[in-house]
């Protein structure tokens, strides 16, 4: 079933007129700052918490974000960020989701923002699922709605492959991984290929990049605190750290599609997907040819949904690969309703 949802564009400055933190202020274009390898100097819109765990020999921490809402529901959503972003970036849906009474867990995954960036680290979604998993069993929360954005809609999406009794709903907005870039033609691209593309990161590129896919070729100065967030933790003290767990995860993006299991998932799935997105890992490392031929999400969302059982597919025809950030009041109103238990 496919439901498309065209929202106005007045309700985007509206619903950015009413966030209320870090993130709804104005960073000057250009800006230049310089945060440390777990994103110190860059305030969250919420409390932040830290999850102290082991894994592969390490002692590691996660950051994340628990919001509790007034007048509760009874239920838990889950957020799951993409590469380019963070727990923070998911300021205006946590708002909506806490106003709706969902307790709200947005955690930063390791080598992410916040959290730990280890020199030494097999990263797998299988292995962030399962960090995922124990940080929830910490706090005791049983079957939430699963939330991912990005490759936290890869990653989400093998997390309900791996604890199916453990989600009452499956959300994917615009995830990576729809397709099989390998296959597709992408070239092998080594770790250390990707680590001399990370290390070149800049807040230019990184507007460049978000203004064509993400926007839809339209910019606001509201975007900019995202691209000050990333820019800045890429220049920071913690530069090589970043960069190289950056590259590590770009790899696992590569190496492990999850689209050939897309059958095999159980729980009630929507797919939440902005038309004008053109987001494909590597294109850049292409042959040219190929280039127009990734990352066409109208043609992507579709088969996604035909492919998983039951799936309910939402789409914005005007916005890219963030329509949460484009226009959080009509997203999150979608998003909202398509999760009610009936």
């Amino acid at each position: 079933m496919t439901f498309r949802i065209r929202t106005i564009f007045a309700g985007v400055a509206l619903s950015a007129a009413m966030v209320a933190g870090p993130l709804a202020a104005q960073q000057p274009t250009g800006a230049t700052s310089a945060y440390g390898p777990e994103l110190e100097g860059f305030d969250y819109p919420y409390p932040l918490q830290h999850f102290a765990f082991t894994s592969q020999r390490q002692s590691l921490q996660m950051a994340y974000l628990d919001v509790r809402p007034d007048r509760p529901n009874g239920r838990t959503a889950v957020l799951l960020h993409g590469k380019n972003f963070c727990a923070a970036t998911w300021e205006p849906t946590i708002k909506d989701l806490v106003a709706a009474g969902y307790r709200v867990i947005a955690p930063d995954q390791i080598g992410f923002c916040k959290s730990s960036k280890p020199a030494a680290y097999q990263f797998t979604f299988k292995q962030l699922a399962g960090n995922t998993h124990e940080l929830l069993a910490s706090l005791g929360i049983e079957k939430p709605v699963v939330i991912g954005h990005s490759t936290g809609g890869m990653l989400a999406a093998h997390y309900s492959l791996i604890y199916p009794q453990d989600v009452s709903h499956l959300v994917l907005v615009n995830p990576v991984g729809l397709e099989d870039w390998s296959a597709k033609g992408v070239p092998p691209i080594s770790v250390d290929q990707w680590y001399a593309r990370e290390l070149k990161t800049n807040a230019d590129g990184i507007r460049a990049y978000e203004k064509s896919t993400y926007y839809a070729g339209k910019w606001e100065d509201r975007y900019e605190r995202a691209v000050d967030m990333l820019a800045g933790l890429n220049r920071g003290p913690g530069k090589e750290a970043v960069a190289w767990d950056s590259a590590l995860i770009y790899d696992m993006i590569m190496t492990q599609p999850v689209l050939y299991r897309f059958g095999e998932i159980s729980v009630p799935t929507l797919l939440m997907i902005g038309q004008k997105d053109t987001t494909a890992i590597a294109k850049d490392f292409a042959p040219p040819e190929l280039r127009p031929k990734l990352g066409n999400y109208p043609e992507l969302g579709k088969a996604a949904a035909k492919a998983i059982p039951g799936a309910k597919l939402i789409e914005f025809p005007d916005y890219g690969h963030a329509p949460q950030m484009t226009d959080p009041e009509g997203f999150d109103k979608a998003l909202i309703a398509g999760i009610s238990k009936s």
